[in-house]
């Protein structure tokens, strides 16, 4: 059975970045933007939009057994969130110059990472870019607007995403 809609809320007496995922039955710990959950995202706020985001595709490190759409990450892979560019919030090859995310981390953080579809139609420059669902630190430290599992629960959870699954936050 494939699992359609994850709800993200913060966890209630911790600090503004933990929070937990509910994704059927299974209640995992997560992390979420440093600064909280907010309605008014801005590039660079440390907080993660509140709303329903379809998780359009995966990125992975390696060949993942998921049911969601799902690409190699490539080492000259970036993501634009840079406010001033018309290539603002898309996936772009390196070189560039723009402020961009490496999509390939040494610290891994990025071996399965999902698009979430926050700002993509339309996009609005300075309304927040690079908002994904990807691996956390071991500790669960604060994200700078995802939302992020520990590897070991990414590893059991993406597998039964299905095609259309969403993340509804807040």
């Amino acid at each position: 059975m494939s699992l359609s809609i994850l709800r993200v809320a913060r966890r209630i007496g911790g600090k503004p970045h933990e929070g937990r995922l509910i994704a059927g039955a299974l209640v995992i710990p997560c992390a979420i933007g440093r600064a909280g959950v907010t309605h008014q995202k801005c590039e660079g706020d440390g907080a993660t939009p509140a709303g329903r985001w379809r998780i359009l595709r995966f990125y992975s490190r390696k060949p993942a057994p998921l049911r969601a759409p799902w690409r190699l990450t490539r080492r000259d892979d970036i993501w634009c969130d840079d406010p001033g560019s018309f290539l603002y919030n898309r996936p772009l090859k390196t070189p560039s110059r723009l402020s961009h995310e490496e999509m390939w981390r040494n610290d891994r953080l990025y071996d399965l990472v999902g698009v979430m579809d926050y700002n993509i139609r339309p996009r609005v420059r300075g309304r927040g870019s690079a908002i994904f669902f990807h691996i956390a630190t071991e500790e669960l430290g604060p994200t700078a607007g995802c939302v992020a599992l520990r590897a070991r629960d990414m590893a059991r959870l993406a597998p039964r995403l299905g095609r259309k699954a969403a993340i509804v936050i807040g």
